[in-house]
């Protein structure tokens, strides 16, 4: 099991982009697809992480989270379909006593949101994942401080990406090690439950201890003594240009769909 939002060494354009270019980019396709309603575009930002993951070799990555996806995006759709009771009704659930009023069942407005809900999701997720994945930690900081952000906000969201695969191997220890003693808490949904339980409690503690050592090991370093850190240049080339231009088709498909054919 490969760890999740864990930096993986490369040498495709993706990973040699300036650090300052991803995020924009990050940022740019993550607040299109908030402000977008179109299936069309999110369908098409989606495309164009694919391709960004093909073209950095990413995509096995960005395939081993298809079933989080789809479950995510199932429980989204039932959610909202459900919930809303908007447009013409496609499935009575239970039936209204009265003639004038519809009943309660899955109606087309709450489909269709249920259905953006969920692309926006995975492109957002899709996109998060490619960064954090195609970005070293040290790029990453020097992105970040670039947006004059405080060190004490950087520090702690790079901690907090780390501690995310170094929980996921912890629990994957735990598991093994309840295996090997005979655990057996029997299959089916309520045998995944009941594993939890064995895992959660020692992966709780486990974490605690360590967020004492961090804060000890930040303390005997000088870090109060010492928050501004030293910046790498930035350099800006050729793949930078080229993200710039795809940023402008970005833009102008938006643009074509929201307010040309509206």
């Amino acid at each position: 099991m490969s760890e999740i939002l864990q930096y993986i060494p490369g040498n495709s354009p993706l990973h040699h982009l300036n650090p300052v270019t991803k995020l924009l980019l990050v940022i740019l396709i993550v607040g299109l697809c908030v402000m977008s309603s179109q299936i069309p575009f999110l369908c098409f930002l989606i495309v164009v992480l694919v391709f960004g993951a093909l073209f950095s070799g990413l995509i096995k990555e960005i395939i081993s989270q298809v079933p989080f996806l789809i479950l995510l995006s199932f429980f989204l759709v039932l959610l909202t379909s459900l919930t809303v009771q908007e447009g013409d009704m496609l499935f009575t659930i239970l039936p209204s006593t009265e003639p004038s009023v519809a009943g309660f069942g899955i109606t087309l407005g709450g489909l269709l949101f249920g259905v953006i809900l969920s692309l926006r999701f995975i492109v957002m997720i899709t996109a998060f994942q490619l960064f954090v994945i195609a970005t070293k930690p040290s790029d990453l900081v020097t992105g970040l401080l670039a947006f004059r952000l405080p060190v004490d906000y950087v520090l702690m969201l790079l901690i907090a990406l780390r501690f995310i695969p170094s929980l996921q191997l912890e629990a994957k220890r735990i598991h093994e090690a309840q295996l090997c003693r005979g655990y057996n808490p029997g299959t089916g949904v309520s045998g995944k439950i009941r594993s939890m339980k064995p895992i959660m409690i020692p992966l709780v503690a486990n974490s605690l201890a360590k967020t004492q050592v961090l804060g000890l090991t930040l303390d005997m370093r000088g870090y109060r003594a010492r928050k501004k850190l030293p910046l790498h240049k930035l350099i800006f080339g050729a793949g930078d240009f080229i993200c710039a231009v795809l940023v402008i088709v970005i833009l102008a498909t938006f643009a074509l769909l929201h307010f040309i054919y509206t």
